[in-house]
């Protein structure tokens, strides 16, 4: 087993790797970006390294710099968690290149056949997994889409090479749209996974979206067949109830399965997986048409078409399902396979027990479109506890709310004997979710307990997006939601409480020191730099201001100007003026990216650019200035 592992992500999911490597007597390394000193996966850790600032291609997407921080922690391994790093082949590989360092997870060439999503359909198409129809070689003219059309119907699906969550992807429901949602497709692969390949599938109009949890060994048993891994299949995961391709709950076993349907998805998952010469954990998702005339007490036979959707290679947001259904623990399965010791189980030891449902507890305002929070700070939190409930989590109470990468607080996990029971138990569990200071979208997940079409088992993945009154969640965030926290405390003599981060040869060290009626210290303004803040990285711009005091660095807008700003936050995927530029009112000025949603950012009056505040990729607030008009 190895002596310490650095936990390449941040969050929730950083604690929870550490927590396994814990219980083996592993020690941990934590990075983190500027906006993370005081994360709750920093306090967790033995060590803490400073990779780069806030925005995330500058520190946790910098493959350099946390391999750097692996050298100076000497770790000799490195798990990427899910997100960040987790599925790019080239930072895998680069870890494998690295004298004395082991990457947990599969290895970088299989991530480079099984993470490309044209790859992956072809593997699977030549281990006898079904496929749902589309092209094998990435698509590049409009004429193409059309003719894929043409032939299979519409709509037809767009998808990045290397997207996921719904990043990527668009919906072409004529041909009139192929141009331009080909192109968005390539743009937004572009900006998200640094590729803009795509590929075509026919979109399915009643889809269930049902993944089953793999772990694989090359393996001392030599079970499998020869150039085949040993692949565990640990049951499946019922991942419907989506928002615009993002999973917001998820359950095990799915309640739409039979029992022979559920057995030939698993098998082919296994199968294909194999083929692949596949090792570690990973996921293989499928799409089944569900029949929207099914009685719910009726599930689904074996005759039921499902489809080969992807391949997710690395652990999953929702491992924790299947960790309450098996009493497996995945991430020490990782640590195992990856370290030399080998899987711990064989395919016979695997029983799933009862039923459990994951709840992402996401700092969102579902009745405002699921609006990300742009701030706050956990006043109260104290999440519920009893028989089984299980909080993945890495915030405490105090915290605030760090916006510049997801919105996820935690995960509750709730455990039943049967899904009636798990049902019941989740309502009491949300009902004791204590959260105040945030917005989240616990009220909503107690709504969908009361949800006729989830509680029947019967939901689509076009059921939230498309049937879910909205008027029903916004009554739900009025009845069960909380507001944001004040930052201002105008009580009392001022207490400064001063957090000194002191890092040496990068490794970080924490001084806390509280003082009465002291000032407080001034930040750097937006044209001001911050210690530690990354010397020699790419900076954003200065912000503007209307404000004749405005702080250093700032942009003045002149009077009878205009300042256009970001009404939500989101990244930029094009900026479509430049300095000097004449902008008439109602004119494209950049495309802003935001809950899975292009959104084109218009001039209100128009005029002559006067200045230019944002890049392609750049992450934005709410109120961000992103171009000034004079």
């Amino acid at each position: 087993m190895f002596d310490t592992v650095l936990v390449a992500n941040r969050g929730e999911i950083a604690v929870r790797v550490m927590r396994a490597c814990e219980e083996l007597g592993v020690d941990t390394v934590a990075v983190y970006s500027d906006a993370d000193r005081h994360a709750g996966h920093v306090r967790y850790a033995d060590e803490a390294y400073n990779v780069g600032p806030a925005r995330a291609a500058d520190s946790y997407l910098d493959g350099e710099a946390v391999v750097d921080a692996a050298r100076a922690a000497d770790a000799d391994a490195i798990h990427p968690g899910y997100g960040f790093l987790a599925e790019n082949a080239d930072f895998a590989a680069r870890v494998e290149a690295a004298e004395g360092i082991t990457w947990i997870g599969p290895a970088s060439g299989a991530m480079e056949r099984l993470g490309e999503k044209t790859h992956a359909r072809r593997a699977m198409a030549d281990a006898d997994v079904p496929i749902v129809p589309g092209t094998t070689e990435p698509v590049t003219e409009p004429e193409a889409v059309r003719e894929f059309g043409a032939e299979h119907g519409y709509p037809v699906a767009i998808k990045a090479e290397g997207g996921g969550g719904g990043r990527g992807m668009k919906i072409v429901e004529s041909p009139e749209e192929a141009e331009e949602a080909l192109e968005s497709a390539r743009r937004e692969g572009e900006a998200y996974f640094s590729n803009d390949s795509v590929y075509l599938e026919r979109y399915l109009e009643t889809p269930r979206h049902v993944e089953v949890q793999v772990v694989a060994d090359s393996g001392p048993r030599g079970d499998g067949p020869a150039g085949e891994s040993d692949v565990v299949h640990l049951g499946e995961r019922d991942c419907s109830l989506q928002r615009r391709h993002q999973k917001v709950i998820e359950e095990g076993p799915s309640p739409a399965l039979s029992d022979e349907l559920r057995e030939r998805i698993g098998e082919a998952a296994r199968r294909g997986v194999a083929a692949a010469d596949y090792t570690n954990a990973g996921t293989v998702e499928f799409l089944v048409e569900e029949d929207p005339d099914r009685d719910p007490e009726e599930p689904l036979g074996p005759e039921t078409p499902f489809y080969f959707l992807e391949v997710n290679t690395r652990i999953q947001v929702e491992h924790t399902v299947t960790e309450a259904l098996t009493g497996i623990d995945i991430v020490k399965e990782q640590l195992r396979v990856a370290s030399g010791e080998g899987l711990s189980i064989e395919q016979a030891d695997v029983e799933l027990e009862g039923h459990a449902i994951e709840f992402r507890i996401n700092a969102e305002n579902a009745a405002e479109g699921f609006q990300p929070a742009s701030e706050g700070s956990l006043d109260t939190y104290d999440p519920p506890g009893g028989i089984g409930v299980r909080v993945d989590d890495a915030l405490r109470q105090g915290d605030d709310l760090v916006t510049d990468y997801d919105s996820m607080i935690a995960k509750l996990i709730v455990w039943g004997r049967d899904r009636e029971e798990c049902l019941a138990r989740s309502r009491r569990a949300l009902a004791e979710y204590d959260l105040e200071g945030v917005v989240t979208i616990v009220p909503f997940h107690r709504l969908m307990l009361s949800d006729e079409r989830f509680l029947a088992g019967t939901h689509t993945t076009k059921y939230l997006d498309e049937e879910v009154d909205a008027d029903l969640i916004a009554d739900a965030q009025e009845r069960w939601g909380t507001e944001p926290s004040s930052s201002s405390d105008d009580e009392g003599e001022e207490v400064t409480e001063r957090e000194f981060t002191v890092e040496v040869n990068g490794k970080r060290f924490r001084v806390d020191l509280e003082e009465r009626g002291a000032p407080a210290i001034p930040t750097a303004g937006a044209g001001g730099s911050a210690a530690g803040s990354g010397g020699g990285r790419r900076q954003r711009p200065p912000q503007a201001t209307d404000d004749d005091e405005g702080g250093d660095g700032g942009v003045d807008v002149a009077e009878g100007g205009e300042a256009i700003e970001a009404e939500m936050q989101g990244t930029i995927l094009s900026v479509d003026v430049a300095e000097g530029d004449e902008v008439a009112a109602g004119d494209v000025v950049c495309v802003l990216e935001a809950m899975k949603m292009e959104n084109d950012v218009v001039a209100e009056r128009g005029g002559t650019v006067a200045s230019v505040h944002v890049a392609e990729g750049d992450g934005v607030d709410m109120g961000d200035v992103l171009v000034v008009l004079e």
